[in-house]
């Protein structure tokens, strides 16, 4: 639990440095369980998230772009005709939980004072963001509504009054001497790092194993000094945020934690580092909510042509016996004087054996000879016939494969709106019904929505994600003398550079991205070709995104999500 009392505290102390006294001038709900507030302070315009995500509640300060829905839901609505022009009067953290109240003050459509309360509290899958009237805390709604069937301590419904959370009665730490952390623990009992969380409010196990990691020899002597030591470094501001990397997992806080071992990296605010760190995480999260039906049927279509051409493999295996029926069929036609009706097998003289030797040809007992040997000269046509036919269904349906593969990969990089056009490709390729069309709307034929970086040199770089995006940006939208870049024999994402003479660095920057947004994202020295765009071309009849090209040189590139986000354009 990295978002726990002690970091709230500090994220409080730099919203406050940066927001109190601004004015809220927009709300938006990009989605469900997400709130950004762009407020006006200190002279620049600042987006404020307020997420009450199960899984990544936060509140921070964003650079990041989300796209906000064609209609706003009603909680906005609400926030909008509530807050929208108040000023940000005043914020603070409860007791040193994870919990932040927003004082909002302004005037109501009367013309007289108003006081709201903006209550972030961040408790894991409970977390909710709730506006309260502050003068009959009354709750004028949440952003989820939780009634006493589901919480018998309180109800966060509108026209409830606002309760707070149970409190734990723990100790403050900001508040405790060494003798208190002394009287608080038992040093006989072990388990000392569970002690301080069970003992102090806002202490997470991730704090706890640091103190006692850096007591060393944790005792009645080192472990409250070291504890109250790191406790006061966070009261004074003495903070470096830092993203922790270990074992292929991710941690952040505030400072590096030396009980973790592994590569840190520091950051100027605790808003800059959770941009980082959350980086498509949350988004990815969403994905998987909208994408999940997407994404098993292209999972399932996958494979049924791989057991489609377990088929076929096996059919072309009995159709390379197609000389063996032949040769039955004119051996038995040359040796019917011999054969009679209920036989079940003949031998007769092999005169394709050079050595003079003897074949056992097997026999339908209910045929007559005759009738025998036309059956093997039946198979022996078909099965010549089937080879072809065979290979070629085969071949359409690797081909088949590839793209399902390739539509794969592009739902794992995709955001909200990729997989909206995902959904479209797959209904104008027949593969899956059209649910707009079936609940009586019509689809939009808006040009895809491309992402935009910037180069170090500012030169412009553009990403499709997936196969419309694709297809835009490469058939029409690029200049034919403009740079174009793909993962070498890899399914991923066409990137395009704005320039007909760009630099070596920028040419690296956008294979980079390539890399990023390929099957590859995870390897290393992975192989990207480029070209000029007038050396692409689209197959006709081929599929979305398919593309050959030609006169392409090669560089090797591992992904960094550090230099996309760096490069990332908002």
């Amino acid at each position: 639990m990295s978002f726990d009392g002690l970091f709230t505290k500090s994220m409080v102390d730099e919203l406050t440095r940066s927001l109190k006294g601004g004015r809220i001038n927009k709300v938006h709900q990009p989605y469900k369980n997400e709130v950004i507030l762009t407020i006006r302070a200190k002279g620049v315009n600042q987006k404020l998230l307020l997420s009450a995500h199960p899984s990544y509640a936060r509140v921070q300060l964003t650079n990041e772009a989300y796209e906000n829905p064609s209609e706003p839901p009603m909680f906005c609505m609400l926030l909008r005709k509530h807050i929208e022009g108040y000023i940000l009067d005043d914020l603070y953290q409860v007791d040193n939980d994870r919990m932040i109240i927003f004082e909002i003050k302004g005037r109501n459509e009367i013309g007289d004072i108003s006081y709201k309360q903006l209550i972030i509290e961040i408790m894991g899958r409970h977390s909710n963001i709730v506006l309260v009237d502050k003068s009959r805390n009354l709750i004028l709604d949440s952003i989820k509504h939780v009634s006493f069937a589901i919480n018998s301590h309180r109800a966060i419904l509108p026209g409830q009054p606002y309760v707070s959370p149970p409190k734990q009665n723990k100790q403050n730490p900001f508040h405790a001497l060494e003798e208190d952390v002394l009287k608080k623990l038992d040093f006989n009992s072990g388990k000392l790092d569970r002690q301080l969380v069970e003992q102090f409010a806002g202490i997470s196990p991730l704090f706890a194993k640091e103190v006692i990691f850096q007591s060393g020899l944790a005792n009645r002597s080192t472990l409250p000094k070291t504890f109250i030591g790191m406790i006061k470094q966070i009261q004074d501001g003495e903070i470096t945020p830092t993203i922790i990397s270990t074992g292929g997992k991710e941690a952040f806080y505030l400072f590096p934690l030396q009980h973790l071992k592994g590569e840190s990296r520091n950051y100027p605010t605790l808003s800059e580092m959770l941009d980082r760190f959350y980086f498509g995480k949350a988004e990815r999260d969403r994905v998987k909510q909208q994408g999940n039906d997407i994404e098993r049927f292209i999972i399932n279509e996958k494979e049924k042509n791989e057991k489609k051409i377990a088929k076929l493999q096996a059919t072309l295996l009995e159709a390379e016996r197609a000389e063996q029926f032949q040769r039955y069929g004119e051996l038995l036609t040359a040796n019917l004087y011999a054969a009679k009706k209920g036989m079940r097998e003949i031998e007769v003289l092999d005169y394709y054996d050079e050595s003079g030797g003897t074949v056992a040809i097997p026999l339908d007992p209910r045929k007559s000879p005759s009738e025998n040997a036309q059956k093997y000269f039946s198979k022996y046509q078909k099965a010549k016939n089937a080879v072809s036919i065979v290979e070629e269904q085969i071949q359409l349906a690797l081909y088949e494969i590839a793209y399902f593969e390739n539509l794969l990969q592009q739902v794992v990089s995709a955001s909200p709106k990729d997989i909206v056009e995902i959904r479209e490709e797959l209904v104008e390729g027949g593969y899956i019904r059209d649910r707009q069309k079936r609940n009586g709307k019509k689809g939009q034929n808006a040009k895809p929505v491309l992402d935009y970086f910037a180069a170090s040199d500012g030169t412009e770089i553009i990403v499709g994600k997936n196969n419309k995006q694709n297809d835009y940006l490469t058939n029409k939208f690029a200049a034919r003398d403009e740079i174009w870049l793909h993962t070498k024999d890899i399914p991923g994402s066409h990137v395009v550079i704005r320039s007909k003479e760009p630099s070596d660095e920028t040419i690296l920057e956008a294979a980079s991205l390539a890399a990023y947004y390929s099957k590859a994202s995870n390897s290393s020295s992975v192989p990207v070709d480029f070209t000029k765009v007038r050396f692409v071309k689209k197959p006709s009849g081929a599929k979305p995104g398919f593309v050959i090209y030609d006169n392409q040189q090669t560089v090797y590139v591992t992904p960094d999500e550090e230099l996309v986000l760096k490069l990332k354009k908002h």
